[in-house]
């Protein structure tokens, strides 16, 4: 599908920005055929985007889907490349004229490609129009996969990344580039929490004295769903607890790593109190009628949104003790643990459904500390500064 025509005006200088007369144009770029934390980013740099009238956001994907449906639902314009396999160099060749048609006549001040892989399909492409260019770093990178290989012929004018975690490894692609690290906005909103709560738990069957832990997640085998399973059959048999495990599979391979959780589940002997509740898309009403919140990684986190959401939600967090899950957490709202531990992940858990106080007294510092860290008023005016910096630099 090529990209949609729209009528653009020229940007004002940028002495008029400055002075808050134009807004910058920005044009976000990603594949768009998955749905995770990067997707929530882009949805929420969409529908907030009147909070910081300094940054206008547009978006340029490949694939139509969730993503897609949910940005066009805000408003913001998003402009379709058409799908692109890198094995079907056609189909890059096709989608790189259709951004470069975009944007020549869009009239952006600057183009973020989001994670390594438009950057390798698109950056050159982006170059040869003479735009600025913004990595956004989303994950690790070590340098030695094919597509940070082509991504690093193309270097960004500056790079963003999404915890310190990630930005130590930035050196490996693109040494000496100037990087900021940006924690995502989120969407903290206010919510019905009490009612919720009560819905969600009604709908689902259980009593306020039961409590339940949540982990909501993709199916990928780091974000630790076996060991969960593991901790939670370490659990003192007469302790009233049940689990829900929220998200499904988007590929081949966690399809896979799904259909393992749930046998292992299935064989143990809390299969009747492990739940699989699917792709959810009120997930915000799960978190309120949780009581705890569990994610043990087997690998770093690079952010971590669900972990923010939580905190948001006043549900104390249990997870591993690396990567952004560190950088999110401290002791006055979660519980960090040593990872690939599923004795001490038990006795965590163990700790909370035994003190309801405890749950309490973390869960009520979550709020301000999700807030601290990922008000969206507040990143997404850093965000602009970044951008404004990178297109005025010579």
């Amino acid at each position: 599908m090529p990209a949609q025509s729209i009528a653009r005006t020229k940007p004002e200088p940028a002495s008029s920005r400055e002075a808050g007369v134009s807004p910058l144009r920005v044009l976000h770029l990603h594949s768009g055929n998955m749905y995770g934390g990067v997707e929530t980013l882009l949805v929420t740099l969409a529908r907030h985007r009147d909070l910081c009238s300094r940054m206008q956001p547009h978006f340029a994907l490949c694939y139509e889907g969730r993503l897609q449906k949910e940005l066009i639902a805000t408003g913001a314009e998003v402009h379709m490349l058409g799908k692109v396999r890198l094995s079907r160099p056609w189909s890059i060749w096709r989608a790189r004229r259709a951004l470069s048609a975009l944007l020549r006549r869009g009239n952006f001040d600057a183009v973020i490609a989001h994670m390594i892989w438009p950057l390798a399909a698109f950056g050159a492409a982006t170059r040869c129009t003479g735009n600025k260019l913004l990595f956004w770093a989303h994950s690790g990178h070590t340098g030695d996969h094919l597509l940070e290989k082509i991504g690093r012929r193309t270097i960004p004018d500056a790079l963003i990344s999404n915890s310190k975690t990630v930005a130590a490894t930035l050196a490996n692609i693109f040494p000496g580039v100037p990087t900021e690290v940006m924690y995502y906005p989120v969407d903290l909103i206010d919510r019905p929490a009490a009612e919720w709560r009560a819905q969600v738990r009604r709908e689902l069957k259980v009593d306020e004295e039961t409590t339940v832990i949540a982990q909501v997640s993709r199916y990928e085998p780091w974000k630790g769903h076996l060991l969960h399973l593991q901790a939670l059959e370490r659990i003192a048999p007469d302790k009233k607890w049940t689990c829900w495990m929220v998200g499904g599979p988007q590929s081949r391979l966690e399809e896979e790593h799904y259909h393992q959780v749930r046998e292992t589940a299935r064989k143990s002997s809390i299969a009747d109190r492990v739940h699989f509740l699917g792709h959810r898309s009120d997930v915000a009403r799960l978190l309120s009628a949780a009581d705890v919140f569990c994610q043990p990684n087997l690998g770093p986190e690079p952010f971590g949104i669900i972990f923010v959401e939580a905190l948001w939600a006043g549900r104390p967090v249990v997870t591993t003790a690396m990567g952004g899950a560190a950088e999110i957490l401290d002791e006055s709202c979660g519980l960090l643990v040593e990872p690939e531990n599923a004795l001490l992940l038990a006795e965590a858990l163990t700790r909370l459904i035994d003190s309801n106080e405890l749950r309490l007294r973390l869960g009520g510092a979550g709020p301000a500390r999700a807030r601290r860290l990922c008000d969206p008023a507040s990143q997404m005016g850093l965000l602009a500064k970044w951008v404004e910096a990178t297109t005025l630099r010579a």
